[in-house]
């Protein structure tokens, strides 16, 4: 199988690639270069077990006339492209990859599914709609897309909604900083409050991409997963004061949580509206029938408290990973305090 990853070492895409091409996919990832630790390290784990080794095509997905003359001697079983947010860049890819590859996968987002939920249990018939992020109403434009063109003209989609994917360089937060997620680690290993949404009772569902990337490979080639749309989840569902509390337990800490509602979180900082009130906030079960059914083997291996103590001791151990925050600190502490003194 020939198969190009425009992307490739993302949280969600590095496994993928990892996993392709220790099972002989002839893999092409076409990138801007900028990752040269990420390469080079997934060249070496790649290397050691034998498998299949990268070819690299360096070139940058927005100059279209440059990506097409760098690929007009290719043909391709599989094209995956991670980093398609926005229709206009859907429309691109049509134009570029229509006619030469039998399977084109495109990775949107399970928070274009239906936000408030009618039922809790998503399967890939809810209905996409979310008023509260342009993030997800972007995805659902550039899926209607692909879904006309495949009616339209026989486009080979494949549409994957990931959830919440994590690995060891991300650790999964509801609230975190503009800097990422060392800060909150730190305020829990130093006993201060971490800011937990609503009474953290929601259901939330976290996916390792080790797991991911296993039933992403099993769609690739896959003819029965032409023209559908598919999620890929775990099976295991935890509330936000759970997952909290299995970080604490990762550095020894019994984490001071502190619930301040949705909507105040919004209204001190606008900035946070699509990530919890049209996503996070809401309690998100997954039916994964269908990825079973078109991946038979495939199952979620990784428990979250096994791959947060991953994500946590990698962190805890490369310096460059502990980036401080003090503005989100000082918000923080702002927004507690502001809550607080609203109580009668």
């Amino acid at each position: 199988m020939k198969a190009l990853f425009i992307g490739g070492t993302g949280t969600i895409s590095t496994e993928i690639s990892k996993l392709a091409a220790k099972s002989g996919v002839e893999l092409y990832l076409l990138n801007r270069g900028k990752s040269n630790a990420r390469l080079k390290s997934l060249d070496a784990e790649i290397s050691a077990v034998g498998g299949s080794p990268i070819n690299y095509i360096q070139a940058d997905i927005s100059d279209k006339a440059d990506v097409a003359e760098k690929l007009k001697a290719h043909n391709f079983d599989v094209v995956a492209n991670f980093i398609v947010f926005t229709p206009e860049q859907a429309r691109r890819d049509l134009e570029l990859f229509s006619g030469i590859t039998k399977q084109y996968i495109f990775i949107s987002s399970a928070s274009a599914y239906q936000k408030p939920l009618a039922s809790y249990l998503i399967t890939e018939s809810t209905p996409l709609v979310n008023p509260y992020w342009a993030y997800s109403r972007d995805k659902i434009a550039c899926e209607e897309i692909f879904i006309n063109a495949n009616r339209e003209s026989g486009f080979p989609i494949t549409i994957v909604r990931p959830s919440h994917t994590y690995d060891e360089r991300s650790i999964p937060l509801a609230i975190h900083g503009d800097k990422g997620s060392w800060q909150v680690l730190k305020r829990i290993m130093e006993d201060k409050p971490v800011i937990v949404h609503g009474d953290g009772s929601s259901l939330w569902t976290l996916t390792h991409s080790r797991d991911f990337a296993k039933a992403f490979c099993g769609l690739m080639g896959n003819i029965h997963a032409i023209g559908e749309a598919v999620h890929i989840t775990s099976d295991e569902s935890l509330t936000w004061n759970q997952i909290y509390h299995c970080l604490g337990n990762c550095v020894g800490k019994e984490p001071v949580i502190r619930h301040i509602s949705s909507d105040f979180l919004v209204k001190c900082n606008p900035e946070l509206e699509g990530g919890l009130l049209g996503d996070k906030s809401n309690s998100v079960v997954f039916d994964n029938t269908k990825i079973k059914r078109l991946v038979p083997d495939f199952t979620a291996t990784t428990r979250f408290d096994q791959g947060a103590r991953e994500s946590v001791a990698y962190f805890t151990a490369n310096k460059d990973m502990q980036i401080p925050d003090p503005e989100f600190d000082e918000w923080t502490e702002k927004v507690i305090k502001a809550y607080d003194s609203m109580a009668i």
